[in-house]
C-alpha cells in the first residue's frame, strides 16, 4: 500500500515537472520563432496589450479583452447551434474538448512552483544584502552605476513604455541573433574585454585594506 502511494506520488511530481518543461520549452519555442505564426500572434497580443495598458487603464484593458473573447466565442457558439439546427446533426457542444481538458494545477505543480520561487528569493535576498552593505566594493559600485543609469531611464520612460520595450526586445532579439550570431559575439566579446580591463584598473587603484577584506 505504502509502495503504491510513493509511487502514485512519484508519477504526479513527474507529471508536473515533464509540465513545466513543457511550459518553459513552449516559452522558448515562441520567444526563437520556432513556429513563426504563434509567435506572431503572441509577440501582436502581448504588444497590443501593453500598449493598450499604457493608454487606458488596466481595468479596461481586462474588461475589453474579455468583451472581445465573449463576443467571439458566443458569436461562434449562436452560429454552430444554427447550423446543427438546420442540419439536424449531433455534433455536440463547439468547445466540448476545451471544456473536458483538465486544467487544475495540482499540489505537486504548486509545490514546486514554491520551491523555485523560494530558491530565487533567498538568492536575491542574499545578493541584496552583500551589495547594499558592501561585501565587495567593486560590486557595490557596479550596482550604484546600474541605479544612477535606472534615475535616468525613469525620468524618461514610465514602467509601461519600459515593458514595451522589454517585449520588443524580448521577441525580436533572438531573430537579429540567428541572423548576426557571428559579428555580435564579436563585439560582445570586445565589450567583455574592456570592461574585466577597467574593472581590474578600478581594483587596482583601490586601498591595500579594501583588497585584504575582499580576499578574506
Amino acid at each position: 500500500m505504502a509502495d503504491s502511494t510513493s509511487s502514485s506520488s512519484d508519477s504526479s511530481s513527474s507529471n508536473s515537472s515533464s509540465s513545466l518543461r513543457e511550459l518553459s520549452h513552449s516559452a522558448l519555442q515562441l520567444v526563437h520563432w520556432d513556429e513563426p505564426k504563434k509567435s506572431a500572434a503572441a509577440f501582436g497580443l502581448s504588444l497590443l496589450v501593453l500598449v493598450s495598458v499604457a493608454t487606458l487603464s488596466v481595468i479596461s484593458v481586462v474588461s475589453y479583452l474579455l468583451l472581445t473573447c465573449l463576443c467571439i466565442t458566443i458569436t461562434f457558439r449562436v452560429y454552430k447551434s444554427v447550423i446543427h439546427a438546420v442540419q439536424k446533426s449531433e455534433e455536440g457542444h463547439p468547445f466540448r474538448s476545451l471544456l473536458d481538458r483538465d486544467i487544475s494545477l495540482s499540489s505537486e505543480t504548486v509545490h514546486q512552483l514554491a520551491d523555485q520561487s523560494l530558491v530565487h528569493l533567498n538568492w536575491f535576498s542574499s545578493q541584496a544584502r552583500r551589495l547594499l552593505l558592501v561585501e565587495d566594493l567593486v560590486d557595490s559600485l557596479k550596482l550604484a552605476g546600474v541605479m544612477w543609469l535606472m534615475t535616468y531611464i525613469g525620468s524618461i520612460f514610465n514602467g509601461v513604455t519600459i515593458l514595451i520595450l522589454a517585449d520588443i526586445i524580448f521577441f525580436t532579439t533572438p531573430l537579429i541573433y540567428k541572423k548576426k550570431k557571428t559579428q555580435i559575439d564579436h563585439h560582445i566579446e570586445v565589450i567583455r574585454c574592456k570592461v574585466d580591463e577597467t574593472l581590474q584598473k578600478m581594483h587596482d587603484r583601490l586601498p591595500g585594506a579594501v583588497k585584504r577584506a575582499k580576499s578574506e
